[in-house]
């Protein structure tokens, strides 16, 4: 690990007890936040966790603003059970019509900028198991607490099975061996696939979103390179419990991820490419007749920064007009 990596890791590590509730509402101020989860077939844990937030964060004390749920084409009743528990709720496809349709997380999460009004946005995945609100209080800390930190990620155990750390498989496998070859100071990020992270909107309408599950990394890649090392942290939300998917799914969301690196890659001229990556990948079921291969798509599309969609820029105009940190 590089020097400058051990001093961010200790300086701009904390955990989510650090940040008392009590003390966020006195540095929240006239700061509106936004808490976003975007949710795809999730109705047997969407309420319950809305229904947390809403009651703790917004009807006991007032810290949360907006707390919207993004819709990605459920086909259960995801987005009733949110409305039922007060959540504001949008369907992926209704926001921004005149833009082009684009499936993944990184769609939801970059189209959820035009339907929020928060200048802090919370991302928190509605999958979650054992939810517990000092996710999203433990993420805001950061923000609320120091004016140069611009996103902060959370981290945390993810226990598989009887394995009380043994998720995160393409976080090991895939994403951190990425980050220490070619973005070694990112290397002290311990979950750089995290679903649950925060930011400031006026960083986050400024650079591009992967539309698929290389959202994450993408994010880091290029917040890293947007505001520098030291406007990132990451605080110990303690313990995430979810669903987990299968490992052909996983292959998929592999493929993704590397396919949102290389355009990293290539833009930050890490690389020479002397071919364009394949976007398909061919895996295998046993069937009556032997294994079968099985084709899938991992093209990593991106959206560019919000802040260059005119529909947006339109209704943002005074925002975007006002001074903007500038990259390093």
């Amino acid at each position: 690990m590089l020097p400058e990596v051990k001093t961010w890791l200790r300086d701009r590590t904390t955990a989510s007890a650090d940040w008392p509730v009590g003390d966020l509402i006195a540095a929240k101020g006239d700061t509106r936040i936004s808490v976003v989860l975007p949710a795809r077939n999730e109705a047997a844990t969407v309420g319950e966790i809305v229904s947390a937030i809403r009651r703790d964060l917004v009807e006991d004390v007032p810290l949360v603003d907006e707390l919207v749920v993004i819709d990605s084409r459920s086909t259960d009743d995801t987005a009733a059970r949110a409305v039922q528990a007060g959540a504001k709720v949008f369907a992926q496809d209704e926001i921004l019509p005149a833009v082009a349709p684009m499936d993944g997380k990184g769609d939801v999460l970059w189209k959820s900028l035009a339907v929020t009004s928060g200048d802090l946005l919370v991302f928190i995945d509605a999958d979650l198991r054992e939810f517990g609100t000092g996710f999203v209080t433990g993420l805001l800390g950061p923000l609320l607490a120091d004016p140069s930190v611009v996103y902060v990620k959370g981290c945390y155990d993810r226990p598989l099975r009887e394995a009380q750390s043994g998720g995160g498989r393409v976080t090991e496998l895939v994403a951190r061996p990425m980050l220490n070859l070619h973005w070694p100071l990112l290397a002290g990020f311990v979950q750089p696939l995290a679903g649950e992270y925060a930011g400031r909107r006026e960083v986050l309408e400024r650079v591009p979103f992967a539309t698929g599950y290389g959202v994450e990394l993408g994010l880091l890649v290029d917040l890293l390179e947007y505001a520098g090392l030291d406007a990132l942290a990451q605080v110990d939300l303690g313990r995430r419990v979810h669903s987990h998917q299968s490992t052909e799914a996983l292959g998929v969301m592999a493929g993704q991820i590397m396919h949102t690196a290389w355009a990293r890659l290539e833009r930050q001229r890490k690389i020479v490419p002397m071919h364009v990556p394949a976007s398909g990948l061919t895996q295998f079921r046993r069937g009556e007749a032997g294994h079968l291969p099985i084709d899938r798509d991992v093209a990593a599309p991106e959206r560019p920064p919000m802040a260059e969609i005119p529909e947006y820029a339109a209704s943002h105009l005074p925002d975007l007009l006002t001074c903007r940190p500038t990259p390093p």
